[in-house]
């Protein structure tokens, strides 16, 4: 049977993620289809056809899924759901929250954050932090499954031909409304999409030293800014900017890590980092055991000449 893939996007463009997600779903089947639920998001749709490798895009159209609450959204999977041996979305906040929902209404056990496809029904999902992979085997009918981004590389963007159809919305009961969003908006790009990304540690000391250290060199490089659980908790830099287990995982081409130790949690969001640099005064510190290219001295000397050098 077709595998199906929940596209992620904002009703206006299609979400990179989306793309990462299409790759595993062909590891599943050969046979790919895209639901695009959402409310007048004609342009995802047309972007999902053209993803190389997709059959097929399911067009769910309707007011009540413009902000794509897990209730409505879990609806119009499951109407659909008998036809797919998989159901995969990104693991993304998005992902996370619908997926557990369908898992549950198909008495099925959710496969959460895999990062590799073994075969059809056996996969590897990181556990402890990344410190272990576990190989898990489900034989399950409808195999529902969050894809870890990072763990695939994206399918191209263009070069299909997929056809569009348009399906009625499913009506449903939910119990939950959407109230507001609050949006933080930004000129650099998006930290989990980010081809660099600098990030700053509770080694700054202060969230003053983060915007006169860190931000002039991810100016100087067009990079995305980031930061470790300890720097946000400190009132560094917002919530958004978090990198780790607990935060946004990200495998960027280039990631900088300034002043951060490079504690378990934070490892476990970017040591799949295609190249890894590492400022710390502390030769000891273990961020340096992950890192490509390393170097021990005082953060706030160091990154000042790097950024000059870079002018």
């Amino acid at each position: 049977m077709a595998a199906l893939v929940i596209a992620e996007h904002d009703n206006q463009s299609l979400k990179a993620a989306t793309l990462n997600a299409v790759a595993a779903a062909l590891q599943c089947s050969a046979e790919v289809d895209v639901l695009v639920a959402g409310s007048g998001a004609d342009a995802v749709a047309a972007a999902a056809a053209q993803i190389a490798g997709v059959r097929k895009v399911i067009q769910v159209d309707a007011p009540k899924l413009d902000d794509q609450l897990a209730e409505p959204l879990a609806t119009q999977i499951l109407a659909i759901a008998n036809q797919y041996s998989h159901i995969l979305a990104p693991a993304t906040a998005n992902g996370k929250n619908v997926l557990p929902r369908v898992a549950a209404k198909l008495d099925v056990a959710q496969l959460s954050d895999i990062t590799k496809v073994i075969s059809v029904d056996t996969f590897e999902r990181p556990i402890y932090a990344g410190n272990a992979i576990a190989t898990v085997q489900t034989n399950d009918p409808i195999k529902v499954i969050t894809v870890r981004t990072t763990g695939f590389d994206p399918v191209a963007a263009t070069g299909g031909s997929a056809v569009i159809e348009k399906q009625a919305a499913i009506e449903g009961k939910s119990s939950s409304a959407f109230v507001g969003r609050q949006l933080t908006k930004s000129d650099r790009p998006e930290l989990t999409a980010a081809k660099i990304i600098v990030s700053g540690g509770r080694g700054l000391g202060s969230g003053e030293k983060y915007q006169e250290i860190i931000a002039p060199l991810a100016d100087k490089l067009g990079a995305a800014l980031g930061a470790s659980r300890a720097a946000v908790d400190a009132g560094y830099v917002p919530n958004d900017y978090q990198v780790g287990q607990t935060g946004k995982i990200v495998a960027p081409e280039l990631y900088i890590a300034i002043g951060i130790s490079g504690a378990i949690q934070h490892l476990a969001g970017m040591k799949d980092s295609k190249v890894i640099v590492a400022i710390n005064k502390d030769p000891e510190a273990p961020i340096f055991s992950v890192a490509d290219y390393g170097l021990v001295a005082d953060l706030n000397t160091a990154v000042p000449e790097l950024t000059e050098a870079l002018s």
